[in-house]
């Protein structure tokens, strides 16, 4: 009996202290254990702010050359990657049958120039001849006064008189009718002969041939591109930026540009222009950004990575950015109080670009606030903290 009482005193005790270690672990093992958390302390500090966006290299100016009229290209005289000057020749079209106008327009205007100083003399001549017959016709009407001579004589020089001024009248009328077609065999000759000068292409700007689009032989319409040019001074970036993001982009702000061709060197550079209209498939608002100093061995359609400095906010409240969670239509952080986890809806500012988050209304400095959770987290969870979710091993 005493051996018995023994053994049952053992296995109460043993019971005892298995059913307190399977409660222990219940509680700070299993699903009553509290949630472990990492938690940091909402303090003042200035935001280091940035844009990041992806850019491709574009040339702001790009001169697409081609002719004016659908024709045959003749020659091209150029290719790509040859640097070109203002005014030289790229290219020239096939001048079909302009060369046989202006040769005709040449001869219609010497003509029509002839014309005119034929005109001229007859005009001369006619002025002579009405001088000559006014002069008679004031003779006979003297003498008529004074009965030397009939009344019939007088009226036939008036008559003549009158006929001369109406004959110089019209040589004047001949020769104005002259000089307007040699005026119009002139414009005529002008018109074919810029026809003429438009199937010569010639560079518009100092540059570098990008791309050579149409080889002799070619038919190309009137507004083809046959030679395009890029000035090499005008390279920038176009960056695309997400519209989420985009708050501060403005002209000047400063830009670090990494080319994937030179990962390992940074290029400086501004934000030239911010395009008005964005991209609302992709949620991106685009903005154009130079270079301080071009690089040298650069390729249009080259990626490069940007990142846009932003003013920094200065004595900003702030919080990892990570500790955001959003509970139904609010925007908030989880806190511990009194070990538990409690919900406070916050208003947010600038995001800096080491990952923290202004806070404007909703939390105060010195309050520690949950920033990640094993499990999702709840009004009056059990919360504890550690100082990693997951230990690192040594």
């Amino acid at each position: 009996m005493k051996y018995l009482s023994r053994r049952n005193l053992f296995l109460t005790a043993f019971a005892i202290l298995f059913l307190a270690a399977f409660g222990w672990i219940i509680a700070t093992q299993g699903p009553l254990a509290a949630v472990k958390v990492t938690a940091a302390k909402a303090g003042v500090t200035t935001l280091e702010r940035s844009l990041f966006g992806i850019g491709t290299v574009e040339a702001r100016r790009a001169y697409a050359i081609g002719p004016t009229v659908a024709g045959r290209v003749a020659r091209v005289l150029v290719d790509q990657g040859d640097v070109v000057r203002a005014g030289q020749l790229l290219a020239e079209m096939e001048p079909v049958d302009l060369d046989a106008r202006l040769a005709a327009g040449a001869a219609a205007a010497a003509s029509a120039t002839q014309r005119v100083q034929s005109a001229e003399a007859a005009e001369d001549e006619a002025k002579s001849r009405a001088q000559l017959a006014k002069n008679s016709a004031e003779r006979y009407a003297e003498l008529r006064r004074k009965n030397f001579v009939s009344q019939e004589a007088a009226d036939v020089k008036m008559h003549e008189a009158a006929a001369a001024n109406a004959a110089r009248e019209s040589a004047a009328a001949a020769l104005t009718a002259a000089k307007a077609d040699v005026r119009r065999a002139q414009a005529e000759l002008t018109g074919t002969g810029q026809s003429r000068a438009h199937l010569r292409l010639l560079s518009p700007v100092a540059g570098v041939v990008s791309a050579r689009l149409a080889e002799p032989g070619s038919t190309v319409v009137a507004g083809q591109s046959v030679v395009q040019v890029i000035d090499p001074a005008s390279l920038w970036l176009r960056v695309r930026i997400d519209q989420g993001r985009s708050t501060g982009l403005a002209v000047g702000l400063a830009a670090d540009i990494v080319l994937r061709s030179q990962t390992r060197q940074g290029l400086p550079g501004h934000v030239e222009r911010v395009d008005l209209v964005g991209d609302a498939v992709t949620e991106e608002r685009i903005a154009n950004v130079a270079f301080d100093v071009l690089p040298g061995m650069i390729a249009i359609g080259e990626l490069a990575e940007v990142t846009l400095r932003l003013p920094p906010v200065e004595k900003a409240l702030a919080v990892p950015a990570a500790a955001l969670k959003r509970e139904g239509k609010k925007e908030g952080v989880w806190q511990v109080a009194d070990g538990r986890a409690k919900f406070a809806a916050v208003t947010t500012g600038a995001i800096s670009a080491d990952g923290k988050v202004q806070i404007l209304q909703g939390l105060a400095a010195g309050d520690q606030v949950i920033v990640y959770s094993s499990k999702s987290l709840s009004p009056g969870l059990r919360v504890k903290v550690v100082d990693a979710l997951v230990k690192t091993p040594q």
